[in-house]
């Protein structure tokens, strides 16, 4: 199943896509990575889900990635006495943490976190920035705001505080159990909500420990303020729009989209553009035209991945909108201006061995005609770095570890293959060559490229680069795959 489009899917599961034959017609329609949201669902759920792209990963001998998205902190105001009440404009309102059900006067917020970190002047915004409030003054936990922009607010909705670094760390209770619970059943990615400083992210590789890769996702101004210095520590990012664009105007996000995807390509690490992508797919067979070149806007910026949530995980059309997303990605990739728009500013190589390698490796192919680039790796960065070239060749990532192989399915334009280990370079070459030509790269006779790290196993360690031709020198192999 040699996919036709560089820019991966990944794809959300939920009601609407929790049965085996759902699932197999996602993959085969363009999903490379499937979402869980530990914000829904119970253990029991996600289990059957993953068990079922397991089963579906043995039927069709591909790799496929899993991502868990725990939940993070979720700050929320408590209950109404009626359900809701409005706020009007102009008007006081009373935040405090009293277990009273509110009124138009008052609300519980039960976050001492908040209180403790806002101020006279601190802005707060309610139900995704529908309603907004300005704090006149703190007293222990209380505060007393003016409604700045007035609405009905009704029970358990979301506070958001712009500006502000409140003193929570991204990982709840829940999430801690979540994460143990979703790394023992073997998710491949590990997304980290909630991320506001480098410190959330280093807390999280270290509970992680190596059993999946760590993505940030990137939803709180103050994450932004430390871009560069989380993107160096995580194995990936996410863009999510959603959040962002509530404690942010909606003409800056994308501006920062922009900036994320390209400080990610600087530091080779994979990032998907997520939240809102074909959101009337939901309930419409078509999205809008706004919403199409929504997608291929990020497609066109360079992003690794694109993400479908509510489309694919509760919508009426999951299966639509997955099919749709893969023909706008084919569709601008297939255009001469794609691959110009991606090089117009060329990112410097890294004055190291393996952006050296990998960079001449993309030229080398291009120069001779080669039909593939061939890394071989055991824990993905060489791969991770030819993809950082977006090279026009077509790169096929080979590994022995299953866990690397679906790990590398979210790599922007790797065609990633497990196979047997191999002991030498030489033969490295050569099951090269077999698997490129039995997976629909080249036919005998043509060029590839191979790089890979000697010694073999030492991350970083690409220093070697070959040119093979396909058919030459080729020795029977029965543990090539």
């Amino acid at each position: 199943m040699k996919r036709k489009h560089l820019c991966k899917i990944v794809a959300t599961l939920g009601p609407a896509s929790s049965d085996k034959e759902t699932i197999a017609a996602l993959f085969k329609s363009g999903v490379d990575t499937f979402r869980l949201n530990f914000s829904h669902g119970t253990h029991e759920d996600h289990k059957k889900r993953y068990d079922l792209i397991r089963e579906v990963e043995q039927e069709t001998g591909r790799p496929i990635a899993v991502l868990m998205d725990l939940q993070g902190p979720k700050l929320r105001v408590g209950r109404f006495a009626e359900g809701s009440a409005e706020l009007k404009t102009g008007a006081t309102f009373r935040l405090d943490m009293k277990d009273e059900l509110g009124d138009a006067t008052r609300a519980t917020l039960p976050h001492k976190e908040i209180f403790d970190a806002i101020e006279a002047g601190t802005d707060l915004l309610l139900d995704d920035g529908r309603i907004r409030l300005r704090v006149r003054s703190v007293k222990g936990t209380e505060a007393e705001t003016e409604v700045v922009v007035g609405g009905v607010l009704s029970n358990n909705k979301g506070v958001n505080v712009p500006g502000v670094v409140l003193p929570l760390s991204a990982l709840t209770e829940k999430d801690l159990k979540d994460m143990e619970f979703g790394l023992e059943l073997g998710c491949d990615w590990c997304a980290l909500s909630f991320v506001q400083r480098p410190e959330d992210v280093m807390e999280a590789r270290k509970l992680v420990n190596g059993r999946a890769g760590v993505m940030a996702k990137l939803e709180k101004p103050s994450a932004i303020e430390q871009l560069e210095a989380i993107v160096a520590l995580t194995d990936a990012v996410m863009v999510a729009r959603g959040d962002l664009g509530v404690e942010l105007p909606p003409e800056n996000v994308p501006v920062l989209q922009k900036r994320i995807i390209r400080m990610c390509r600087e530091h080779g690490k994979p990032v998907i553009v997520a939240t809102q992508m074909l959101e009337t797919m939901v309930t419409s067979p078509t999205p809008t035209r706004a919403e199409a070149s929504d997608v291929a806007t990020a497609v066109y910026d360079g992003a690794d991945a694109v993400m479908l949530s509510a489309e694919s995980a509760s919508g009426a059309y999951p299966l639509e909108a997955v099919s749709m997303m893969n023909r706008i990605i084919e569709t601008i990739e297939q255009d001469p201006l794609y691959l110009k728009l991606i090089h117009a500013d060329e990112l410097e190589p890294n004055p190291t061995e393996a952006d050296a390698i990998s960079d001449a490796a993309s030229q080398v192919a291009d120069l001779l005609g080669a039909k593939a680039i061939v890394t071989f790796t055991t824990t993905g960065s060489t791969a991770f770095r030819a993809a950082r070239c977006r090279p026009k060749t077509p790169l096929l990532g080979l590994t022995p570890d299953l866990r690397v192989a679906r790990r590398m399915s979210l790599i922007w334009g790797v065609h990633s293959v497990n196979t047997r280990d191999v002991s030498s370079f030489a033969e490295m070459v050569g099951k090269s060559t077999r698997i490129a030509r039995r997976e629909g790269f080249c036919e005998n006779g043509d060029k590839v490229v191979v790089t890979a790290g000697i010694p073999f196993g030492t991350p970083g360690s690409t220093n070697n680069l070959r040119i093979a031709t396909v058919g030459q020198h080729e020795k029977t192999d029965r543990n090539e795959a």
